[in-house]
């Protein structure tokens, strides 16, 4: 079977919301020398996409939309280690990323966090729907370089700029790089709200914060 063949094998898997059979094409790509950034992105994040497309277009369910990232999530738990073990002790910064207050969406942060992983930062994932009060807190406790604020509806975006309002409130405004995204997000909006920098997807979100900590 060719590299072609189980990367689309992964990408179904994935976008049928199937995690027990994401995980077991995972090792097998694994086991047949696969590499696991590959697997990663022309398998399990081409699914996750689809799964997300489709879902925005009203073909799927939330529930799919749930499943669909569980799948990815399966697969993407057996890669981490590989890719950490690959990474040859090579650390680019310290990553907080989470899913601000009242929204629940979780895909499109969960790409960016295992892209950020695969590139070597250390991330810290809050989840979703995360009050400003709980970034901030856990800015001054974990002291991260970069700080990621997702947001995936109109109506939460302003709470990306409350977040930047409280860091400076508590004076640690300037400890931490803030880098906002999500599909309604403009790098207009990252200017205008003061963040340093934003990115349209998982891929320009790793070069995007390398880019922030000079290491582009």
């Amino acid at each position: 079977m060719s590299s072609d063949d189980i990367f689309e094998r992964l990408r179904r898997a994935v976008a049928e919301g199937d995690p027990e059979k994401t995980e077991k094409l995972t090792k097998e790509a694994l086991e047949k020398g696969v590499s696991p950034l590959e697997a990663l992105e022309k398998g399990l994040i081409k699914g996750v996409r689809e799964v997300g497309e489709r879902f925005g277009k009203g073909e799927l369910f939330i529930t799919d939309l749930i499943l669909g990232g569980e799948a990815m999530k399966a697969g993407a738990d057996i890669l981490k280690p590989v890719m950490k073990a690959e990474d040859k002790g090579r650390k680019l910064g310290k990553v907080l990323i989470g899913t601000v207050k009242g929204d629940i969406h979780s895909i499109g942060k969960n790409i960016v966090a295992t892209m950020l992983e695969s590139e070597g930062f250390e991330v810290h994932d809050l989840g979703e729907d995360i009050p400003e009060e709980a970034f901030v807190e856990k800015v001054k406790e974990l002291k991260p370089d970069v700080l990621g604020l997702s947001s995936l509806m109109t109506m939460t975006m302003p709470a990306q700029k409350d977040v930047i309002e409280m860091l400076a409130k508590e004076k640690i405004r300037d400890k931490v790089k803030v880098l906002i995204g999500g599909a309604p997000t403009t790098r207009e909006w990252a200017d205008e709200i003061g963040a340093d920098g934003w990115a349209g997807d998982a891929v320009s979100a790793t070069k995007e914060s390398r880019k922030v900590l000079g290491k582009s």
